[in-house]
């Protein structure tokens, strides 16, 4: 979706390949749908960081923090590195399931926009206490407001609320509606929408509205959606097709057509979670697959990754058992450097390429660009890939054998007709098979979310029961067992029949980083 030059800020460098900004999560609680809600998210949160936790490699997601709002906002995990943290991100998922879901409150208009405020402030706080390597990094927040409400009068509260608040570092606010449906396919889009342009002006930002499904596996999507590559200052891949029959990388600025593309993963590499059977091979490269297009694009910051088209090939002429590694999905780009004619053209020509291929059942035949190793003289090593067409606006691409690469492999033709005892024997057993249409992965599972969740636990001290913890929050002593926030909240109004909280942080900003020294708060984040 394009944006414009605001939304997407800072030097570009490899790691933005992985590294996303820094957001923050504001959970907007309302009766009584918070109790159908809470233990779906709960659970999608837990799963969601107990992956992003447990990737190997530069770091997917950087600064994470956590807000809730009912009557009142509340801070209850200020901004904290993602990674090697999960026993404080299990600690606020704790709190975050003992939020009340029962009985009723009365709802402070203000508390939503209260939250945002403080985030933001929040975070800039932690931004100049960065030395300036790490500062480059944070210089924008994404903000998501999850709420059961209706979206769109969330959005009007939200855009009245922050008419005067400065969002200049905000490079994105998000209002995710959570519906009563049930997730039915991997594939589906979520509807996004927008705001006017006059109703978006006053604040100098777009606001997103989306909705998801009030279940497990749509939440978790969600937030997966969080490790993709989502910068817009470059497109990833420049796909480039001959002038004649054969082009080579020499006269690639002679070529008549380059689609500008974005890259994007289809899934995860097992090579990069610790424990799983793919990854035990390849745990002295946390990189994964250097052969792989997406390390290739990743080490090709100062211009798009290049792949030359090379030839056609009919769909039926690969065997599969030639290619090999991950696939990678190509759409077209949605840089915000082009203009609006040239996206519209290169989606254009995008459309036609993708509608082509299928209409004459073909691939595409493409070397990627050489990636020069040091000081060598030696003519640098290609690799080479197959490009396949998609019913959807996307092209797969999965990397294909060489010469070099392969071993003899005689088999036997099949035999036309099998003996006939075999034959019925055999159908007998398939017969009994249930029989899917389609594989739907989402159905499939693993326990490989309870693996990393336990791999990454740690020994930790005594715990308080949800009973004990219950009976802290009625007492209103809750608080001192909380991570402490980076800089002062806010002030609130606090809710008829019930006290005033005291201000909790009333130390100079820096000692707000680091843990908290009392003997409770140790034994919860050891």
């Amino acid at each position: 979706m394009y944006r414009g030059p605001t939304t997407s800020k800072g030097p570009s460098t490899p790691a933005h390949i992985y590294q996303q900004p820094p957001r923050l999560l504001i959970v907007h609680v309302t009766l009584p749908s918070w109790a159908d809600v809470c233990s779906n998210l709960c659970e999608a949160l837990q799963n969601f960081f107990s992956l992003a936790c447990s990737l190997m490699g530069p770091s997917r997601m950087s600064l994470f923090s956590l807000y809730v709002v009912q009557n009142q906002h509340e801070c209850i995990l200020p901004f904290v590195q993602v990674k090697g943290n999960f026993a404080r991100l299990k600690t606020c998922i704790s709190e975050l399931r003992m939020v009340q879901r029962e009985g009723c409150f009365r709802p402070q208009n203000t508390s939503l926009k209260l939250a945002v405020e403080d985030g933001l402030q929040q975070f800039k706080q932690y931004s100049r206490h960065m030395n300036t390597s790490a500062a480059l990094t944070y210089t924008s927040l994404e903000i998501t407001v999850l709420t059961s409400q209706p979206g769109k009068e969330v959005v009007k509260q939200l855009e009245e609320g922050l008419k005067n608040i400065d969002l200049g570092r905000v490079r994105r606010l998000q209002v995710v509606e959570i519906t009563k449906g049930v997730l039915e396919c991997m594939d589906s889009a979520f509807p996004v929408e927008e705001l006017s342009n006059d109703e978006s002006s006053s604040l100098g930002i777009d606001i997103d509205l989306q909705t998801i499904d009030n279940d497990t596996v749509s939440m978790e999507i969600f937030f997966k959606a969080w490790l993709h590559n989502s910068g817009t200052d470059q497109e990833h891949i420049h796909l480039l097709f001959p002038s004649g029959c054969f082009s080579n990388f020499s006269r690639a600025r002679d070529n008549p057509l380059c689609l500008k593309c974005d890259l994007q993963e289809r899934l995860l590499s097992p090579s990069l979670l610790p424990g799983t059977a793919d990854g035990s091979l390849r745990m002295d490269d946390p990189k994964g697959d250097f052969s792989t297009i997406y390390q290739m694009a990743s080490q090709s910051s100062a211009s798009p990754y290049k792949l030359q088209v090379v030839k056609a090939l009919k769909f039926s002429g690969v065997c599969e058992s030639l290619m090999y590694g991950l696939p990678f999905i190509l759409r077209p780009t949605s840089c915000w450097q082009l203009d609006w004619d040239e996206l519209e053209t290169n989606q254009q020509h995008f459309h036609a390429l993708c509608h082509s291929l299928l209409k004459r059942e073909w691939l595409l035949l493409a070397k990627g660009e050489p990636l020069s190793l040091g000081q060598s003289q030696r003519a640098p090593a290609s690799t080479f890939y197959v490009i396949m067409p998609s019913p959807s606006l996307t092209l797969l691409v999965k990397a294909v054998a060489t010469r070099e690469l392969m071993l003899p492999s005689l088999f036997p033709l099949l035999p036309e007709d099998p003996p006939d005892d075999s034959l019925k024997t055999v159908e007998s057993v398939l017969d009994s098979l249930e029989l899917e249409p389609t594989y739907n992965p989402l159905q499939v599972w693993s326990h490989l979310y309870s693996h990393l969740s336990s791999t990454l636990a740690k020994p930790q001290g005594r715990l308080q029961s949800s009973r004990e913890s219950r009976t802290l929050r009625k007492a209103g002593q809750l608080q001192a067992n909380r991570v402490r926030a980076t800089v002062a909240p806010l002030p609130v109004t606090p809710a008829p029949g019930r006290a005033p909280k005291m201000p909790a942080a009333q130390k100079a900003p820096w000692e707000g980083f680091l843990l908290p020294s009392n003997e409770e708060e140790e034994e919860e984040y050891p």
